[in-house]
């Protein structure tokens, strides 16, 4: 019985065949995350504030010792707040002359054009900023920590569902974004038995939208969704006031370049936007504040939070993928990384939940315009 449990078992052997020995790590120099921003052009507001919440992760993640070992390295590219064009040329300058393999992407018509050559080189892709429903799925590789602009226009519907208005009026940018915020909206509102009496597009960029507005009031609606973003934003709400118009505005975006804008004429404005909050049961956020504003002399913005975010997903699915062996520095394996456990630290506090879709999954806040500033009311869970 001995001599057939040993047979047996050298056969077991022979047929498994040799034992496969992972392969060891094939480590950079140096890990270099590429950046495309809008560092110059009439957005590069979003520029240097993404870019600055990168930078200071970077510089954190290194002096606790990089990735295992492996320092990180921000190289930041401009598309000058344009369309796809310049977008293409950036993620060119970064692979050709930095070679990266994990990109941090901004704004829809950049991150369209860069997104098949993303699938083509292996490229894994962050995205923080832009809120074009097109960019879900646009490349394999692609994922968002940033809540898209349709998922907060559906959470603004269910504000002004809640003050029992019916007649919806609608601004909105005139482009990809807005375009399909307006589609998403108009079959809920109207499946929720209100009606839409005005819808005008302003074109991205505009000086005046003193016609849209006019037909707007003309319209007389119960209350008017800004589906635009700064600088337009500002522009918007202080024409609508001018005009005589005092019906309530809600919509998805509000900045401090839009307050310098509409000035007085932003109270009350309702707008839903990711929240960062600082605060002391939540340590995380509370320290990227006070290092944030330590740093750069000013509160962080959540766009700041989003990128500072995002190299921090970045280097935790690096080390996911490291400890695997081979080259793991690339979208499939950085991207399998994160599907194999889809739940990431947050510094808005807690974890966030990557869905299918690649978009993470987080509560929203809804703001409330008051001396200038967004006065934070509540959590929405968008439905």
């Amino acid at each position: 019985m001995e001599r057939l449990t040993l047979l047996a078992a050298a056969v077991a052997v022979a047929f498994a065949g040799p034992a496969v020995a992972q392969e060891p790590p094939k480590d950079p120099p140096v890990i270099k995350i590429g950046a495309i921003f809008a560092m110059s052009g009439q957005a590069s507001w979003y520029g240097t504030v993404m870019s600055q919440g990168m930078r200071l992760a970077v510089d954190e993640i290194n002096a606790k010792g990089g990735v295992d070992g492996i320092k990180l390295e921000a190289v930041i590219e401009d598309h000058k707040g344009a369309g796809g064009a310049e977008g293409v040329a950036a993620i060119n300058r970064l692979m050709s002359i930095h070679g990266v393999k994990a990109v941090m992407t901004s704004f829809t018509g950049p991150t369209l054009g860069i997104a098949p050559i993303a699938d083509q080189n292996n490229i894994f892709l962050i995205n923080g900023g832009g809120v074009g429903v097109k960019m879900i799925g646009a490349s394999k590789y692609i994922v968002h920590n940033r809540s898209l602009a349709s998922d907060l226009a559906l959470g603004a519907l269910q504000v002004a569902q809640s003050m029992g208005v019916r007649k919806m009026g609608q601004l909105h940018w005139k482009n990809d974004v807005g375009d399909n915020i307006v589609a998403t909206v108009d079959p809920v509102w109207k499946k929720a038995g209100g009606s839409v009496v005005a819808t005008e597009a302003v074109p991205q960029g505009a000086t005046n939208m003193d016609t849209q507005v006019a037909k707007v009031r003309a319209a007389n609606p119960d209350f008017i969704g800004m589906w635009m973003f700064t600088p337009e934003v500002g522009l918007a709400l202080k024409r609508v006031r001018e005009f005589g118009m005092k019906q309530p505005m809600i919509g998805v975006e509000f900045t401090a370049n839009d307050a310098q804008i509409a000035g007085a004429t932003a109270e009350g404005f309702l707008y839903l936007n990711d929240y960062f909050k600082a605060s002391d049961d939540q340590p995380w956020s509370k320290q990227f504040a006070a290092a944030y504003e330590k740093r750069w002399g000013q509160a962080p913005e959540f766009y700041a939070a989003n990128y500072y975010e995002g190299v921090y997903v970045i280097a935790e699915l690096a080390g996911r993928a490291r400890k695997k062996g081979g080259d793991y520095l690339n979208g499939e394996r950085l991207k399998a990384a994160l599907y194999e456990n889809p739940r990431v630290d947050s510094v808005y506090g807690g974890q966030m939940t990557f869905q299918a879709n690649g978009v993470a999954q987080k509560r929203v806040g809804l703001f409330k315009v008051e001396g200038g500033k967004g006065v934070f009311q509540k959590f929405v869970e968008v439905k």
